[in-house]
């Protein structure tokens, strides 16, 4: 039994792998300061030490990171518009907080003279426009938004806390994760969750551009896995290195819609409106160097994903 520490663990994407961990017999420990995150997401995991904690606090990460093996570095302030109108607050949380997260996790593997790894949740936004597809992580990178940025300047503090302190760490760009509790509710969610719920009410959802922008479509359990992956890895095939978590597609968001609307039944027409600064135009993820490096595939596809997450949200709204 390994013992782990999840950050932003109140989130969708946190919440997930805290579920996973403790199923699988783990000890799990998770902060989260509920800026975005929800405790209904984690009321059903049994057994998790949760702290509401700021990961900028440097006692409380301290004390969050002792004893453990793995720390999962979820937290950030998502949403490209959030970091166009807030860039500094996107700054603040997403490098400051990574480096906070790092410096604890460096001061207890120096304390108890052991290992400690930490994976981060990069993010496809790295990549901007750059025509090329697939992406490929050694392609330059060419950062479109203050959130992208701060991504990309958290990757590379992982790899400086590798190469100048030994400290083992792995980033994982996500590209367009989605699935069960994903949150809906504010103008800066993801396209799935904002579009599904919608749907589900009736509603005609707003594609901002003529819809013929492709994204790569990543359930949820695919992220999960590609975590439990990188943690268990070598650490000469991954330390220090940056992978793409993806299934290695493309689905358009006018496809998106089609489909939604099969799987519903209904046929609803989205709304276009003029594109989003900082948005971009294709994201296909080259997969390969995570299959190589730590045995990475895609568990679950977008066609697979989709129904799943659907019969989540429809359940939720019955509840509500």
């Amino acid at each position: 039994m390994a013992k782990y520490l999840i950050t932003g663990v109140a989130g969708f994407i946190g919440s997930a792998l805290a579920q996973r961990l403790i199923e699988d017999g783990h000890s799990v420990r998770g902060a989260d300061n509920l800026i975005t995150g929800k405790k209904e997401n984690i009321a059903g995991v049994k057994g998790l030490d949760f702290r509401e904690v700021d990961i900028l606090d440097t006692a409380a990460m301290a004390d969050a990171c002792r004893d453990v093996d793995f720390i999962l570095h979820e937290a950030a302030l998502g949403s490209v518009p959030r970091s166009v109108a807030d860039p500094a607050t996107t700054n603040s949380n997403n490098v400051e907080g990574t480096l906070s997260v790092l410096s604890a996790a460096r001061a207890e593997a120096e304390r108890t003279k052991r290992k400690v790894r930490v994976v981060f949740a990069a993010s496809s936004s790295a990549y901007g426009d750059t025509p090329t597809l697939p992406k490929r992580e050694d392609m330059f990178p060419n950062p479109m938004s203050p959130y992208a940025v701060t991504k990309l300047a958290g990757e590379f503090y992982m790899q400086a806390f590798w190469r100048v302190y030994g400290l083992e760490t792995i980033s994982l760009r996500y590209f367009n994760i989605f699935g069960p509790r994903q949150d809906a509710d504010s103008q800066y969610s993801a396209v799935m969750a904002r579009f599904i719920t919608a749907m589900l009410r009736g509603e005609r959802p707003t594609i901002f551009g003529d819809g013929t922008q492709s994204r790569d479509f990543t359930y949820i359990d695919n992220a999960v896995s590609a975590n439990l992956l990188a943690c268990a890895a070598p650490a000469e095939k991954v330390c220090g290195k940056t992978f793409n978590i993806a299934c290695g597609g493309q689905v358009t968001l006018i496809q998106m819609v089609d489909a939604l609307n099969r799987l519903m039944g209904t046929k609803i027409a989205p709304i276009y409106a003029s594109e989003r600064a900082g948005d971009i135009k294709h994201s296909f993820a080259d997969i390969s160097l995570a299959q190589k490096s730590f045995g990475y595939e895609p568990m679950v596809g977008f066609e697979d994903g989709l129904p799943k997450t659907i019969a989540w949200y429809r359940g939720a709204a019955a509840k509500a």
